[in-house]
């Protein structure tokens, strides 16, 4: 079999799933990321529906309950800090049956070690330029090497170089939704026990949350904002641009914002979602957010990362020496997946981002209301019906 090595750029968990794949299908992927070191930290995430077949697939599935956030439950509070409402962390988070949360850099550790004796990783570096001549794709590489692959797969996020590189500018393919995000460690002096607490105001909506074997906690700001160029790792910029737009907010958002400054995983980006036409061109493909970010709010950006790289190395296995068939069976089979989990965004961020005093008001009363109906647990479960049906919106081959 031809087209067997493989660059894969980004060792998040799209690309170190593919990597997983693809070295089980006979491949030889080389994974190449830009931070020195696997990524660390991260917000807590979710995996349902299809996702979890493939993570049962790759034998980890015990390991990921072992290390589930293990979240109690969560609550709604005013600026005073008074609870208005308060669930189940299950309800809360959407979750039934065999769902699984977990945070990000847990589950990218984990999936990591499947294929650390066995793939190369390139740290501390990235793809610079790409050129397919047809017969393969020559990297040249930030640190000076150049190197030649069958086939190159950008597994790099929302901003991806390698679809900047092979397909055109960002500006053509991402789309702004009109709110930020950002997420990092604080010290967790609520003393919450697995607990979340979110605080709401017009067009501003922050959380904080502790989670088992971590002793502090996270933050999560979300907002609604007019300024989706911000240049994402200006991390000076990103930070007065949160602070000015919080100013004058109560609870405990000050003291929030002052843990951001020492935090080593600070997280700032817009909510943004990814939209072409195709996924490849060539012998390049992108896979995860690079081709089809569903933005956080959707809840399905891991999903997608895993049933997205299981998909792509189980094509290209099937398809033998003709890349482009492979390419073309992929994107047959996750269209219709990506499309029904990207509806999930707009909708989603429109609930957890209020944008009157009026909306904020009624919401709140509706929530000090809620612990006195009878039912709640089934009202919460319908409104999270969408994203259980997305989850499951495709039947996984067996490759």
């Amino acid at each position: 079999m031809r087209n067997t090595s493989v660059l894969i750029s980004g060792a998040g968990i799209a690309g170190v799933t593919l990597a997983y794949w693809l070295r089980r299908h006979g491949f030889t992927p080389t994974v190449v990321e830009r931070a020195p070191a696997l990524r660390q930290g991260g917000y807590k995430i979710d995996i349902r529906g299809a996702a979890l077949d493939v993570v049962t697939r790759m034998g980890v599935m015990d390991e990921i309950r072992r290390e589930r956030t293990d979240v109690r439950g969560a609550s709604v509070v005013n600026a005073a800090g008074k609870r208005l409402a308060s669930m189940g962390g299950d309800t809360f988070g959407g979750r039934e049956g065999e769902d699984a949360e977990i945070l990000r850099g847990d589950l990218n550790r984990i999936l990591y070690e499947l294929t650390a004796n066995e793939v190369e990783y390139l740290f501390d570096d990235s793809i610079a330029s790409l050129t397919d001549d047809g017969d393969g794709v020559k990297v040249a590489f930030e640190s000076g090497e150049t190197r030649t692959f069958d086939l190159v797969v950008g597994a790099d996020g929302l901003h991806s170089t390698t679809r900047a590189l092979a397909f055109g500018p960002e500006s053509e393919y991402v789309r702004d939704l009109g709110y930020h995000i950002s997420i990092f460690s604080v010290p967790n002096h609520l003393g919450l026990d697995r607990w979340e607490l979110t605080y709401v105001s017009p067009g501003r909506t922050a959380l904080t949350y502790s989670t088992a074997k971590d002793t502090g906690a996270k933050a999560m700001f979300l907002f609604a904002s007019v300024s989706p160029d911000d240049d994402h790792r200006d991390r000076d910029r990103q930070q007065k641009l949160l602070t000015g737009t919080y100013a004058g907010e109560g609870w405990e958002i000050p003291r929030l914002l002052d843990g951001m400054a020492d935090a080593p995983d600070f997280y700032f980006d817009s909510l943004s979602q990814v939209h072409m036409d195709r996924w490849s061109k060539g012998r390049v493909a992108l896979v995860g957010d690079a081709a089809y970010c569903a933005s956080p709010a959707s809840g399905q950006g891991t999903s997608l990362a895993l049933v997205g790289a299981y998909v792509l190395a189980g094509e290209l296995a099937a398809a033998g020496d003709d890349h482009e068939a492979g390419f073309g069976g992929y994107e047959q089979a996750m269209r219709h997946f990506a499309e029904q989990n990207q509806k999930l965004g707009p909708g989603n961020i429109r609930h957890m981002v209020l944008r009157s005093k009026t909306q904020v008001w009624f919401q709140m009363k509706m929530l000090s209301l809620m612990k006195y109906l009878p039912g709640k647990e089934r009202m919460m479960a319908k409104v999270m019906e969408p994203i259980q049906k997305a989850a499951r919106a495709i039947t996984l081959k067996n490759y």
